[in-house]
């Protein structure tokens, strides 16, 4: 267990609609709210809960790719257009594709245990809709190494996480396999169903594990993975304040409020090279393993988590990197009803990538609020029971293929 040189803590998150297909207000051909839109409402949200922007000390905004879906650079440039009371205050744009929210997280953290910082607000969004699903896939083939793309599937990442659900079919057994990311769908949109923001909200399929079961199609899409299998196109914001005690002080909010930082991981693989073990998130292995460590705790004293799910089978393999089920047992452990809202390690309470959304550099942003909504109370008809001897959230954040992993441990 290592010690932090201060104390750190998050409080006062704010999400946006995860806005795309699924939700009744989203037309493609119908003009939507652009990336400023997106940035002001999660920004002021989180504002108004913490005194306004007198309090804050330094910004940070975490997106992946505005620079291609919205012709957009500069980003940390948008903290005045939120509030002219962040004008000349510090502000960066942080970037690691899927894993851009958590690393914007991160930076806040490491402000406020410099000490240059006791109030840092943190933004992560993305704007997708943009442009059709093919060139989406397109944009976001960066997350992973370029000189893969040209052998790559059209979908490049679909493609790469179909590979992975192959190996893992091969290696430990299709039919329980397919039939436990059946599962992980249905449980992300139950629990899509119960949050108002999340994309999935209006979902109103009646079977959903027989939805999801439906025979992949090589031609028209994936050899090994459906579309349900994977995380939509998402545009939306969330955001948080990262403090220290002084910072909680100043802008009036109890500890009860908030959640403590209590240990991260952050870590990185070569992202030149393939996965070492297809069937496997070995990165996200370390970095859980490292947050952990760090915070002096098992993953048996974690209540909840969010992890990254941003297809069925990286959230089957996520399961096992946490250490819930031994590699190969992942499948039987959602089957037996332990990941549900109502089992003994519910994940992804709102829907995870899958069920609320994925706008990509928000998706680790937008698991900070939700840990912290379920530690302190808040998640109203999302709240899952967190028991007084397991006072501890894990979120998992991870940027393209198990390259940029960000592993924090809260505690109410």
């Amino acid at each position: 267990m290592k010690k932090l040189r201060r104390k750190v803590y998050m409080v006062a998150g704010y999400n946006t609609i995860s806005m795309g297909s699924g939700r009744k207000e989203f037309h493609p051909k119908k003009e939507r709210p652009g990336l400023e839109d997106y940035i002001k409402e999660a920004g002021q949200g989180t504002l108004k809960m913490i005194g306004g922007a007198k309090n804050v000390d330094e910004c940070v905004i975490g997106n992946f790719m505005a620079s291609r879906f919205n012709r957009q650079a500069n980003l940390a440039a948008f903290f005045p257009f939120i509030d002219e009371g962040l004008r000349y205050k510090p502000a960066i744009r942080v970037e690691g594709a899927c894993g851009t929210g958590g690393l914007a997280l991160m930076s806040g953290i490491k402000s406020i245990l410099a000490e240059t910082a006791e109030v840092v607000l943190a933004v992560g969004f993305e704007v997708q809709n943009t442009v059709k699903a093919i060139y989406c896939a397109d944009f976001l083939a960066p997350a992973g190494w370029a000189a893969m793309r040209k052998d790559g599937h059209a979908y490049f990442f679909p493609g790469q996480f179909s590979e992975r659900a192959g190996a893992y079919f091969e290696k430990f057994g299709r039919e329980t396999t397919r039939k436990a990311f059946a599962r992980w769908y249905r449980n992300a949109i139950e629990n899509a169903r119960l949050c108002p923001t999340a994309q999935e909200y209006h979902n109103t399929t009646k079977d959903l594990e027989a939805a999801a079961m439906v025979e992949p199609n090589a031609k028209a899409f994936l050899e090994n993975l459906t579309a349900l299998d994977c995380s939509k196109v998402s545009d939306g914001a969330s955001a948080i304040a990262i403090m220290s005690e002084e910072g909680l002080k100043r802008c009036g909010i109890p500890v009860s409020e908030a959640v403590e930082v209590v240990g991260y991981g952050q870590v990185e693989e070569d992202i030149t090279k393939p996965p070492p073990d297809r069937t496997a998130l070995t990165t996200m292995k370390q970095a859980v393993s490292n947050a952990l460590e760090f915070a002096g705790i098992t993953i048996a004293e974690v209540a909840t988590a969010e992890i990254h799910d941003c297809f069925t089978v990286a959230g089957i393999m996520a399961v096992e990197a946490l250490g819930l089920a031994e590699q190969g047992k992942g499948p039987e452990f959602v089957l037996e009803g332990n990941t549900a809202r109502d089992g003994k390690f519910p994940i992804n309470t709102t829907g995870g990538l899958i069920g609320w959304g994925h706008p990509t550099g928000g998706t680790g942003v937008h698991m900070a609020v939700t840990l912290w909504e379920q530690l302190t109370g808040k998640a109203g008809a999302s709240q899952v029971n967190i028991p007084e001897d397991r006072p501890y959230g894990l979120m998992a954040n991870m940027g393209g293929d198990d390259k940029t992993l960000v592993a924090i441990v809260f505690k109410a």
